[in-house]
């Protein structure tokens, strides 16, 4: 196979953590320090995405005197990058890398939500084609 034709769906990390939008800044930050997640998805009512939290963005929080009545979606970032499981790996890598994204949504039109590719997942991609395992 070609590099310039690998699928980015190879490299998504699959059904990652979510919480919903009234999860508290509290609970997301206890969340992603026990199970070292960089990149917290937020789902509403419905079970659809809706947002994305950054590490950075709760430990922004993290002093306020509300942190724990601060909700995920008082601070959620909805202006989200998305692409299909049969997007071409560089043409995501690259859209990040130019905008500064950490991560990427998976999304499919059939099923919705896939997973989520991260900067960690297009480094450990780097890696594999590095070694030639690809």
């Amino acid at each position: 196979m070609k590099l310039a034709e690998l699928k980015v769906e190879e490299f998504t990390t699959p059904s990652p953590q979510s919480v919903h939008v009234t999860a508290s800044l509290s609970e997301v930050w206890d969340l992603m320090t026990n199970e070292g997640i960089r990149h917290m998805l937020v789902r509403d009512d419905e079970g659809q995405v809706c947002g994305l939290l950054s590490e950075r963005d709760v430990r922004t929080y993290s002093q306020a005197e509300d942190f724990e009545e601060i909700e995920a979606k008082d601070v959620m970032a909805t202006d989200l990058f998305m692409a299909t499981p049969d997007t071409k790996l560089y043409e995501v890598a690259l859209e990040m890398s130019k905008n500064k994204f950490g991560c990427t949504v998976i999304t499919d039109e059939d099923t919705g939500f896939i997973g989520i590719f991260t900067a960690t997942d297009a480094l450990n991609a780097l890696v594999e084609v590095l070694r030639g395992d690809l």
